[in-house]
This record gives structure tokens, sequence and C-alpha cells, in this order.
């Protein structure tokens, strides 16, 4: 009689690190959307108060969703971080939403990225 032997492959590691601050507000408010396209939530008012912050707060979080799709695209694929600041901040984002149309964004954000760039930040 023979003996059977199977192997499992090894499980993968969890990545480490965590996702950048404006990877998830993009996130939450793409799910916020959602929400309230389904029914689920009426407004953006209604969701500011579930989630217990000002409706001022709702409001920049609702307008990451004006980025233009590749920007957005960008963000919710941005690495891992694992330590030091984040590698986009929010407020490269709003910089970037002071254009309506998303050529010039898309201009701003990289223009952004060069200057933080050159002066050492990530």
């Amino acid at each position: 009689m023979s003996t059977v032997t199977f192997e499992f492959p090894q499980p993968t590691p969890a990545p480490t690190g965590r996702l950048p601050r404006v990877t998830r507000l993009l996130a939450l408010a793409h799910t916020i959307d959602a929400r309230i396209r389904s029914g689920q939530i009426r407004n953006w008012a209604e969701a500011a108060r579930l989630l217990g912050v000002t409706r001022a707060r709702m409001t920049q979080i609702a307008h990451l969703l004006s980025l233009s799709p590749a920007i957005q695209e960008r963000v919710l694929t941005l690495p891992l971080a694992t330590s030091g600041p984040d590698p986009v901040t929010e407020r490269a984002l709003r910089i970037a939403l002071v254009h309506t149309d998303w050529p010039g964004q898309e201009h701003s954000w990289a223009r952004d990225r060069v200057i933080r760039s050159a002066a050492g930040d990530r």
C-alpha cells in the first residue's frame, strides 16, 4: 500500500502597510454615492450625520468624485504606505479640483507631483 502526500501551497503573507488616506476617502465617497443612488441613504447630509462629520467635511469628500477618472484610478491603486507620509495628499487633490476640466486637473496634479519630487517629498 502506498502513501499519498498532499502538498498545499503556502499562504501568501498579508501585505504590510496602510492604505493612503486619500485612497480610503475616495473609496468612501464612491460607497456613499452608491448608497445614495440605491436609496439606502437619502443624501450627503444624511451620510454626514451617520458618519459623525460636518456637512462641510462631507462636501469635501463628495468633491473627490469630481476628479478625472485617470486621477481616481491612480489614487485608488496607490501602493500601501509602509512608513512616512502618504505619497499623495488630500491637499494636492483639492488643488487639482480647482480645475473643472479633466485635462486641467491632470496637468495640475502632475505638476504638483513634480514639484513635490523636486523638493524631496514623496
